[in-house]
């Protein structure tokens, strides 16, 4: 895989990651809930290095030639988006952390964070349909190892960013807690809003 097609993904790449939606939500309320964002952060990169694993093994060819299992996980991200959103206006992370609410373990909170990444309708959209446009198996490179480079430009842009969101809000947000209260109940309107659409959009289509 030459450098070109490389740099052309990660600008691509980028441009998704850097899109606010119910990843950046989740890392948003871990940064003003939790002391460390790494828990959620790296809950948020399994999910997405599950999809990386099928993408590997050649299972998104499969699922994007199979309108009904795409159809299905569409259908599921887009639930979970909206009960995700649901219950971050019901208590916004500000709030809940001012109040002491929330006490979930470590590993509660990465389960959480790799359900939110890996029913998220962008990941799928990123390893079932942007993938196969920067693969190219005349290069010489076996398609699964092209893959398997892809993929892991895309977790380490996942990480990098995720982690910088996540301490910013923390450190930014939580000593002003009416923005971040505005800030959690924007996230959490985003991604009923973005649930919603998806979910309208594919049981119409």
């Amino acid at each position: 895989m030459d450098t070109t097609t490389l740099a052309a993904f990660l600008a691509v790449d980028l441009l998704l990651v850097f899109t606010p939606g119910a990843d950046w939500a989740y890392a948003i309320s871990a940064g003003l809930r939790d002391r460390s964002v790494v828990p959620a952060v790296a809950g948020l990169i399994a999910g997405h290095a599950a999809y990386a694993l099928m993408a590997v093994a050649g299972l998104a060819v499969i699922v994007a030639s199979s309108p009904a299992v795409l159809t299905a996980l569409t259908i599921a991200g887009a639930g979970y988006l909206l009960w995700l959103g649901w219950g971050v206006l019901r208590q916004p992370a500000a709030l809940a952390s001012a109040e002491g609410a929330v006490g979930f373990s470590r590993t509660q909170i990465m389960l959480k964070g790799a359900g939110t990444s890996g029913l998220n309708p962008k990941a799928l959209l990123l390893f079932f349909s942007l993938f196969p446009q920067f693969l190219d198996p005349a290069t010489g490179w076996p398609v699964a190892a092209q893959t398997g480079l892809l993929s892991t430009v895309h977790l380490t842009a996942c990480a990098v960013v995720y982690l910088t969101v996540g301490v910013l809000a923390g450190t930014v947000l939580k000593s002003r807690p009416s923005a971040a209260r505005a800030v959690s109940r924007v996230s959490g309107a985003m991604m009923i809003v973005i649930g919603g659409f998806l979910l309208v959009e594919r049981l119409a289509g």
